[in-house]
């Protein structure tokens, strides 16, 4: 069966995967000279991240350039494997909210610190930067970063600059996850900005206070970033002189441009390289975090997926451990949103596992069968930020739903095209009549984990409950998270929110991701945290 998967998939690549080892190729050719000191990674995105900030490309994006070369606020500690990621001081030194009202924060500002102009980081940027999202009247104001951020701190009242590095926010409700809202707004310069004239511009001499600085930017090729020597901490500056990030797509490129020595550092190889990897000297790298890949149901009117015993039925059809064989086990087997070793699992009645009869059982109830099946379109992507390997493992469901009477059309797009589509909701004329979506989703905080996919506040375009689910159970879970400030009280209501999720079947539950990336040996100092985002500044390249 694998090699008929395979095969098939290889086919449905071919597009991109000849334009992707191209641009591999002449860019590694012309860098290979100045290999050491040199960290060359090849990402599974299909273009280069924008490098004004708020960047695209998905949380792969935000994780290769945006956070090595912008900062937030709030900052994620990455410096060990061996426990999950807690947040940290950023830009920010501290911050608390006011006891009479949970709706004020307020964040003291670390003082010292410049963007890579040579122009000061202070409360006055960070009104700048807020207002490049939130504010449409203020002429920064850029729709392309208001996209990816404005959904990310929905909450957002009002802020104000109280002195020099003192800022206020207000939220519209008492917000105890706030802290992990405001760790996805970066910080670009407001004086680069102005030199620049416009968004398109800056991207020619990006800035931010990160401990990278952009180089060169070329669309759809590279990223060329560059130790920055003023770097205000001391403990982070990076060990390598040059960080080149590529966009190759395609598995199969990433893996010609590994061996061959152009690219140092591969996202997400394909399972059936692994051992041949290892066995010539690559290392691989893994390690259990908080990122699931599911389908996101659409639950409008008219959807096959509105029906709770399809969702059931197709969550008991899904053999994970069989996926699991094809991914050579790097992934673990997903029961719910986050693994059942998570504090937030709770007790949920419904278990997700392989039972075909029993999902043939649920087909049956609703009125489907093997000779009369249900027919489902879903949007997937041929790679992308934290896509594992979708075409493989979408290729398996598809026969595992076939087995209960469910037939799967793919509509196969590029990854931003995807996004686009998932930022716009299932009611989007782009949608083209699908039923569902597959993005891999951060698990890490209980926002992104949770709340903000199926609050009925936040249906897309305002937020990202792409399919449209309405509950007034669920509403008043995310409320009282939202809320609570007692963390004892907190944990029992998300865990109550995670029983929603797995009793009714919201999303096709498939996967965990544990991370795999392969390295040339001489890649030595990562340090891969239980974390999305990593750490690139203690690598080294000899």
């Amino acid at each position: 069966m694998k090699q008929a998967l395979v095969s098939k998939v290889a086919v449905l690549c071919r597009p991109l995967a000849k334009p992707a080892a191209i641009t591999i190729l002449s860019l590694g050719l012309g860098i290979a000279a100045h290999a050491e000191g040199t960290l060359r990674i090849a990402m599974t995105a299909s273009d280069v991240p924008l490098p004004n900030g708020q960047t695209d490309q998905g949380a792969e994006g935000m994780r290769f350039l945006g956070y090595q070369v912008f900062e937030a606020l709030v900052a994620y500690d990455l410096s060990t494997a061996e426990k999950p990621v807690t947040l940290a001081p950023g830009l920010a030194t501290e911050w608390s909210t006011d006891p009479d009202d949970r709706r004020k924060w307020t964040f003291k500002l670390r003082d010292g610190v410049t963007f890579h102009d040579g122009s000061v980081f202070d409360a006055n940027a960070v009104i700048w930067n807020l207002d490049k999202i939130l504010n449409p009247e203020a002429a920064q104001y850029d729709e392309r970063q208001s996209a990816q951020g404005r959904g990310r701190v929905p909450t957002i009242e009002s802020y104000r600059a109280v002195d020099d590095s003192t800022v206020e926010i207000v939220t519209t409700i008492p917000d105890a996850l706030f802290p992990y809202q405001i760790a996805w707004i970066v910080m670009s310069s407001p004086a680069a900005y102005d030199a620049a004239g416009s968004w398109d511009e800056f991207l020619k001499a990006p800035a931010g206070t990160g401990p990278f600085k952009v180089d060169s930017y070329t669309p759809r090729e590279s990223a060329v970033m560059v130790r920055s020597d003023a770097y205000w901490n001391a403990d982070r500056m990076p060990e390598v002189d040059k960080l080149v990030i590529l966009p190759v797509p395609d598995a199969s490129a990433r893996v010609a441009a590994l061996r061959s020595g152009q690219v140092d550092w591969i996202e997400s190889p394909p399972a059936d390289a692994i051992a041949s990897l290892r066995a010539a000297g690559f290392n691989i790298s893994s390690n259990v975090y908080p990122h699931v890949w599911p389908w996101h149901f659409s639950m409008l009117e008219g959807s096959p997926w509105a029906d709770i015993r399809v969702r059931k039925a197709a969550n008991l059809a899904i053999d994970r451990e069989g996926i699991k064989v094809l991914l050579d086990g790097l992934m673990l087997p997903a029961e719910g949103m986050v693994p059942p070793t998570s504090d937030w699992f709770g007790t949920p009645e419904f278990e997700v596992k392989y039972d075909p009869d029993a999902a043939r059982a649920f087909m049956a109830e609703a009125g489907y069968s093997s000779d009369n099946p249900l027919n489902v379109k879903a949007i997937i992507s041929p790679g992308g930020s934290g896509q594992m390997q979708p075409m493989l493992m979408n290729e398996l469901i598809q026969q595992n739903l076939a087995a209960i009477g469910i037939n799967v059309e793919f509509d196969v797009r590029d990854w931003n095209a995807l996004l686009a589509n998932w930022r716009a909701g299932a009611t989007d004329a782009t949608t083209n009549g699908a039923h569902s979506t597959n993005s891999s989703y951060f698990s890490q905080d209980p926002f992104t984990a949770l709340m903000r996919h199926i609050d009925s506040r936040l249906v897309a375009p305002k937020g990202t409950n792409w399919g449209h689910y309405e509950s007034a159970e669920a509403d008043g879970l995310i409320d009282q998270i939202r809320s609570e400030f007692d963390a004892a009280k907190q944990l029992e209501a998300i865990q109550q929110l995670h029983k929603h999720y797995v009793d009714n079947a919201l999303f096709l539950f498939v996967a965990h991701d544990v991370g795999p990336r392969a390295m040339a040996p001489n890649v030595q100092g990562f340090v891969q945290a239980q974390n999305w985002f990593q750490d690139l500044t203690s690598v080294t390249v000899k």
